[in-house]
């Protein structure tokens, strides 16, 4: 009988493919080690694994993955009972929305990243906008996604989430007005263990200190609450 692959996953403390991948491992019952990378001052293993420099590499028994999706994909596809779909349309169908959730993480970005108030909330608004578009789609049997079924949709939206729990320690931005669904669906994927355990318990402060060191007017924002209250004046 042929010994299971070693699996490492090169990693980024804030990284949410990274996230991605590690729900997955779990979610399948893999054993695998992680390794975080300063990307800042990223060590010579991790370059010569990595050709694009970023996160999340996975070593197969020293064979290098890149991408998280095609990560996810080679694992549902060689590992345990399948995340995604049997039937092809289904499964091309889910793949859609695993590209809605990357580029929500784009917009995400966007968002954080904005240089001035005025983009800033047209950054909210699109964000809103696209959890409007989710509302429409996910199965109403809940929890998850596909309804019952915890899929690789469902691990592609848990690090999603994770950034909002940061953005209402800053301010009330109405992300989830009226979307009962996707309330519930957040809720059920922050406490989804393999969702939970993703992250370390230091990361909700990492993840804050990275916002107010943005420089930009989500960071001038969290300024304004710490000099109002105690709160975000701690972290840093």
């Amino acid at each position: 009988m042929n010994a299971a692959p070693k699996f490492v996953l090169a990693s980024h403390a804030l990284c949410p493919y990274v996230q991605r991948a590690a729900i997955v491992l779990a979610h399948k019952g893999i054993a695998f080690e992680r390794r975080d990378v300063d990307l800042a001052n990223k060590p010579e293993w991790f370059r010569a694994v990595s050709p694009l420099g970023k996160t999340p590499v996975l070593l197969v028994d020293g064979t290098p993955l890149f991408e998280s999706a095609v990560i996810c994909e080679y694992l549902d596809e060689t590992v345990g009972a399948r995340m995604l779909p049997e039937a092809p349309l289904a499964r091309a169908k889910e793949r859609a929305w695993i590209a809605f959730g990357s580029a929500l993480l784009d917009t995400i970005g966007a968002f954080y990243s904005a240089p001035d108030e005025a983009t800033l909330l047209r950054k909210r608004d699109d964000i809103a906008a696209r959890m409007a578009t989710l509302e429409q789609v996910l199965d109403a049997r809940g929890p998850w996604f596909a309804g019952p079924r915890f899929g690789m949709v469902d691990a592609v939206f848990g690090p999603v989430f994770r950034y909002f729990d940061a953005f209402e320690r800053i301010g009330d931005f109405a992300f989830f007005a009226h979307l009962p669904r996707v309330q519930a669906w957040r809720e059920a994927l922050r406490q989804h263990a393999d969702v939970r355990d993703a992250v370390d318990a230091g990361y909700p402060e990492r993840l804050l200190r990275f916002l107010r060191a943005k420089g930009s007017a989500l960071s001038r924002r969290m300024a304004h609450t710490a000099a109002a209250g105690p709160a975000l004046a701690a972290i840093g």
